[in-house]
């Protein structure tokens, strides 16, 4: 059988037919097989393949809610599913001790015994409390020699799931996270000897502002905090772990990484593809690697998982911690990404752009088309960013062309002039292709394109017309901003910390503004969406005074 290959594109990932896809999920087998078929956009072909290896004939479907979309739902436990309302006693997340005990771990957001190389291998059931407050193997942490009197965490310091009281909006919160989340920081005691670590990180998929940043951060917290010398960077994504004799290996010191912050991109050139479990883990294996990061978004940390899933059954004790990123803002459970803030920015002055022309002219509608394939946040806070939009379209909202059509006749009766933001995503059910790409994906057809087009036609009798502007990767090319760096500066700590405290196969990520570590298949489940019952989309909806019939309420009241 050929190796196996997954896909990572900015529609998500697939892969290619093997016996890998058996024999790296351990004990989850066929639920991980059945999210890789469908969750993955396998080929009909590669589908047959896989289906008969495992003689079953499950295939999962996206799971559609309120503010979420699951490609791999078989990776969340049946009271996992967003939307799905938690039973009133789990609702009580936690004892006063922090601990869960009413969840079994593979339910409990905070039980990582699975994903801690000091226990991973044992039955979970056999740590009824994780974290354990006092580690079997204790080094100490070279920062406290360093800086005394510097603040550690407590191993077993947890972040709520939820802060919020009566909430409003409980029917459609996750209940993923209702176990709690540990925090991702330093502690006192460590799991590696920093004298024995070798680590390499890989930035995979698209491009995205602040993956320099990210780089950077992690270089300069393992050489500064803790005394680590053999630090690499592989280069083309996974490409650069199954096959590093064919892709250049970067040494990584504070010299090199000084000033690659200001600009944007990846000194270790993203790449897509190359993902084959066994290879890379013999590649590791041969390199010594001990610590490894991965930069990407929910297909990268989905591979991210199923090598963690093959480290573990060849018993090969490899740290391996994720740091989402999507230019979209779409990862489950995390408040943000990094990147989003900057591309945000970047897609305000895209707007402002789309602004001048539009109001330098009689009856003009400025149409500014930007990222968010099956999300729309980059739209809806750019939108509110800028202040200048009459009207906002986002995946998440369906709506009509007569509505649209009539709403820019008001807004130009109104003031003269107007000015529209559309994801990508959007409107679909207009510009539907029915095609599919080589690796299953839907091909959306161009939104942009045919609002410009259709309202051209519109506008035309009445003298006006329309200023069509697309920035297209311009807005994910950027240097990150200032802000952004700061975040990005956080996780890379974080995602340090954590690995040397001996977890693999998680990802860190922001929780009520404070950094924790999540299980990379929470990740890997699917990809966040506008809630349109949210704050965010609520204010867009007034900001730009769109009528309900393009805000989504009549969504609501079906």
């Amino acid at each position: 059988n050929p190796p196996s290959e997954l896909l990572l594109s900015d529609r998500g990932p697939s892969i290619a037919p093997s016996h890998a896809a058996s024999h790296t999920m351990g004990a989850d087998t066929k639920e991980l097989a059945a999210a890789l078929i469908t969750g993955l956009g396998l080929g009909a072909a590669a589908a047959y393949l896989v289906a008969k290896m495992l003689a079953s004939p499950a295939f999962e479907n996206d799971v559609r809610g309120e503010g979420y979309m699951l490609r791999r739902p078989s990776l969340l436990s049946q009271k996992n599913l967003l939307g799905e309302p938690a039973e009133p006693s789990l609702r009580k997340s936690s004892d006063n001790d922090g601990t869960s005990a009413e969840l079994p771990p593979s339910d409990d957001s905070s039980h990582l015994s699975e994903h801690h190389l000091g226990a991973w291998l044992d039955d979970p059931a056999s740590h009824p409390c994780w974290p354990q407050k006092h580690s079997a193997k204790k080094v100490l942490n070279p920062m406290a020699r360093a800086r005394p009197g510097m603040n550690f965490l407590n191993t077993d310091e947890k972040v709520l799931g939820s802060i919020l009281l009566n909430d409003s909006k409980a029917s459609i919160r996750s209940n993923a996270l209702r176990g709690n989340c540990i925090r991702a920081n330093a502690t006192e005691y460590i799991f590696w000897e920093p004298a024995k670590v070798k680590a390499v990180m890989v930035t995979c998929g698209g491009l995205c502002p602040g993956l320099n940043s990210i780089i950077k951060g992690v270089t300069n917290c393992l050489w500064h905090d803790y005394n680590v010398r053999k630090i690499y960077g592989a280069t083309g994504g996974y490409n650069g772990l199954s096959a590093p004799d064919k892709y250049q290996m970067l040494e990584l010191n504070p010299e090199v990484v000084r000033e690659i912050h200001m600009k944007g991109g990846s000194i270790l050139k993203a790449g897509r593809g190359g993902f084959d479990a066994p290879k890379i883990c013999k590649s590791l294996q041969q390199l010594g690697i001990n610590l490894l990061f991965v930069i990407g978004g929910d297909g990268t940390q989905f591979a991210g998982h199923l090598l963690y899933e093959e480290a573990r059954r060849q018993r090969l004790p490899i740290s391996i911690v994720g740091v989402p990123k999507s230019i979209d803002n779409d990862v489950l459970f995390v408040d943000r990404t990094f990147g989003f803030d900057s591309a945000v920015e970047s897609a305000a002055e895209v707007i402002r752009n789309g602004w001048v022309e539009a109001s330098s002219c009689e009856k003009g509608v400025g149409i500014v088309k930007l990222m968010g394939r099956d999300a729309g946040f980059v739209a809806a806070h750019a939108a509110l960013a800028s202040n200048l939009v009459d009207l906002c379209l986002v995946p998440e909202v369906k709506v009509t062309m007569e509505d649209v059509c009539e709403h820019v006749d008001d807004v130009l009766k109104r003031k003269k002039y107007m000015v529209i933001v559309v994801a990508e995503g959007a409107g679909q059910d207009l510009v539907a292709t029915g095609e599919k790409d080589a690796t299953g994906h839907t091909v959306y057809g161009d939104i942009g394109v045919y609002l410009r087009d259709t309202l051209n036609k519109h506008l035309k009798p009445q003298g006006g017309r329309t200023f069509y502007i697309d920035p297209s990767y311009i807005i994910r090319s950027v240097p990150v901003t200032p802000n952004d760096h700061i975040y990005c500066s956080r996780l890379a700590n974080n995602a340090v910390h954590t690995a040397m405290r001996g977890y693999t196969g998680v990802c860190v990520g922001a929780i009520h503004n404070v950094i924790c570590i999540l299980k990379s298949k929470l990740i890997a489940s699917g990809k966040k969406q506008i809630k349109v019952k949210s704050t965010t989309w609520q204010s867009c909806v007034q900001n730009c005074h769109m009528p309900h019939s393009l805000s989504g309420g009549a969504q609501l009241a079906r």
